[in-house]
């Protein structure tokens, strides 16, 4: 089995183009030396925008506010379907209302350090600079954040920080944020700047001259592709979690649109930096299609803990204090519940595997509300928590407020995704891609509540800026969907469905998708190792010549097919799944999400290689059959310390 690719170091094709100066005035100087558009030329200009939610619903609405016209794409029937309104626990800024000693440069560090030193610094100041802004802007939008008495905004503490900045509404702040995105929206709808196009899923990017210059996308309820011309493309499409099948993420959450744009030449940042989640209802059956996220809100007032002996098989309300394990505040007493994601998944992990895990399937470990409750009454906690009480109750059958949730470990964000500069831009010149889409500002860990702040910083705060500076410095002659670019794009995925609809075999893309989940899952899930990303690789490689020669595809192409829908996007999951388990393959070092058991402290914790691997590794597909080029973009940290992260 041979695992062969290219390297380029210092890779000119990646020009972060971060500023110059102090990281405190790079962006406000960035701002000031953008050249810009006037009202009369924006009139003029065509973007088009894949994905409505949270970075697509606010890059479309402030982009039409601003007098664009933009074309907006969504799979859904609605944009109010995205995934972005099944985020919980809240969202982050350095507001510091709490008076707790948060400032820009705090959570400018902390999210650095939770991405174990693996994100550029220049896009993170940026993100925490911005963050106050969002809060805003979405209370101005009529967001409903809880508030304390005397009406102030109320905060949350959240994994990976000492000092409460996440700003909330109950357990549905990503739904109340993108109700905000999406009325801004669709005021832009009505006043005719913004042709919103539901229910069509973006195939290909077309590019001319080496410029992106629109997308062919599927009309999926009448089957038809259709072309979309503009003078610049944005991929807002979320994360890739849903090929390991089994995920938090909405089952029409997909990569196709970043991986398309990817094989016409964006390169596809750390593949392998995906999140699990510490907080989900584990899996109860073989039967499920998705698993169910508890926010990490939960973690504020809930105690995590396991029974210390193996084996343990009885009620929690039968062991008593003193057989119990509350294991992360043994291990981390600074932070204790509160450790990052990484950190307690991590945990959980080793206290299932160790035989000390719960439930029937004993992989999963107990959330505990019961100190909490006494401590401060079960109204309190259902003022803060109800939705999600009810909603695990609802699942479970069991009731959170009388017994202990289980939780266990689930796959959630992908920190990878296209590389782009500080711009936003990809390595196709005209092709930006937004929020989760990208691959810049988590590093190799998210830190809890920094996906909405990241979607909505880019969208309402940073395109607007960087998209015009693009605009003004190109010459951008109008392009028609009769370009022979189109043409030919069309006519490739004609081709491609064709040869799906027409493999005629005996295994259904289900079948398929959770036999590449499976070997994604055992191998490069929470934790790697040589030999199994090796396996790994050899196992993808089978399903995908599998995958072309036996798969079962009903329905036709011009019509309504799910079908077809899903076995597209299975064969991007398939091709994705490859990448990802080469670039962790390469990567000799345990980094966030990203861990490695042959690189690991005496006492279990990721160990980073800094002076090999301080840099993010782009890949770019060569043609199908060729050798990947993985070219590498050193981070320099100027500002911060390059350390053991420790949350002890």
């Amino acid at each position: 089995m041979s695992i062969n690719f290219k390297t380029v170091e210092n890779s000119s094709r990646l020009d972060a183009k971060a500023p110059s100066g102090p990281l405190e005035s790079k962006w406000k100087n960035h701002k000031k030396d953008v050249k810009l558009v006037s009202p009369a030329n924006k009139r003029k200009h065509t973007i088009i925008v894949v994905g409505t939610g949270l970075a697509g619903a606010s890059a479309a609405a402030t982009l039409a506010e601003l007098g664009y016209n933009v074309k907006a794409l969504t799979i859904h029937d609605s944009p109010r379907r995205a995934h972005s309104i099944a985020a919980q626990g809240g969202i982050n800024a350095a507001k510091n209302y709490q008076n707790d000693g948060d400032t820009i440069h705090r959570l400018f560090y902390d999210t650095i350090k939770g991405g174990d030193y693996r994100a550029r610094e220049a896009n993170v100041h940026r993100l925490a600079e911005e963050s106050v802004n969002i809060i805003d802007q979405a209370v101005a939008q009529g967001v409903p954040f809880g508030r304390e008495y005397g009406g102030v905004l109320s905060n949350r503490s959240f994994g990976g920080a000492q000092v409460s900045r996440t700003f909330y509404a109950k357990g549905q702040t990503g739904q109340q944020l993108l109700l905000g995105a999406y009325s801004a929206m669709m005021r832009m709808v009505d006043a005719g700047k913004i042709e919103l196009l539901t229910r069509r899923e973006m195939l290909d990017l077309v590019t001319v001259d080496g410029v992106a210059r629109g997308v062919v996308a599927r009309n999926l309820e009448t089957g038809e592709i259709e072309k979309y011309a503009g003078s610049a493309v944005l991929l807002c499409t979320g994360g890739y979690g849903n090929v390991y099948y089994l995920s938090t993420n909405a089952k029409n959450s997909n990569v196709t649109a970043a991986w398309r744009a990817h094989k016409k030449g964006a390169f596809f940042g750390n593949p392998c930096y995906v999140q699990i989640h510490p907080t989900c209802i584990p899996q109860s059956g073989d039967y499920q299609s998705k698993l169910t996220l508890m926010s990490e809100s939960l973690r504020n007032d809930g105690r995590v803990w396991v029974p210390k002996k193996e084996g343990d098989t009885r009620k929690p309300v039968q062991i008593p204090e003193d057989e119990r394990d509350y294991f992360l505040e043994r291990k981390y007493p600074s932070f204790g519940n509160l450790v990052p994601r990484d950190v307690a998944s991590r945990n959980a992990k080793y206290a299932c595997d160790e035989g000390r895990g719960v439930g029937a399937t004993g992989k999963a470990v107990y959330l505990d509300f019961a100190d909490s409750i006494k401590r401060l009454g079960q109204k309190t906690i259902e003022d803060r928590y109800g939705n999600l009480f009810e909603m695990y109750e609802r699942i479970t059958g069991d009731n959170p407020y009388e017994t202990p949730m289980r939780i266990y470990p689930a796959v959630h964000y992908t920190m990878g995704g296209l590389w782009v500069d500080y711009n936003l831009m990809t390595t196709v010149p005209g092709c930006f891609a937004l929020g989760e889409a990208n691959f810049s500002d988590h590093g190799a860990n998210r830190l809890g509540a920094s996906a909405l702040m990241q979607g909505l910083a880019d969208g309402y705060f940073v395109i607007p800026y960087t998209l015009g500076d693009y605009i003004a410095n190109n010459s951008l002659k109008p392009v028609s969907t009769d370009h022979d670019a189109f043409k030919a794009s069309v006519v490739e995925q004609e081709e491609r469905i064709n040869k799906l609809l027409n493999i005629n075999g005996n295994k259904t893309t289900l079948e398929f998708h959770r036999e590449l989940g499976a070997v994604v899952w055992d191998n490069i899930g929470m934790s790697r190792t040589k030999e199994g990303l090796e396996e790994a690789i050899v196992k993808i490689r089978a399903i995908k010549e599998e995958f072309w020669t036996n798969l079962k595809l009903t329905g036709e192409k011009n019509t309504f097919n799910k079908y077809l829908e899903f076995a597209g996007r299975v064969a991007d999951f398939i091709e994705l799944a490859e990448l990802m388990a080469m670039d962790a393959w390469h990567r000799n070092e345990s980094c966030g999400g990203h861990f490695r058991e042959e690189y690991q402290t005496p006492d279990g914790e990721a160990l980073r290689n800094d002076d090999e691997f301080a840099y993010a590794a782009a890949w770019e597909f060569a043609g199908e059959g060729k050798e990947y080029t993985m070219h590498k973009e050193n981070l320099v940290f100027e500002n911060v310390k390059l350390s053991q992260r420790s949350y002890k």
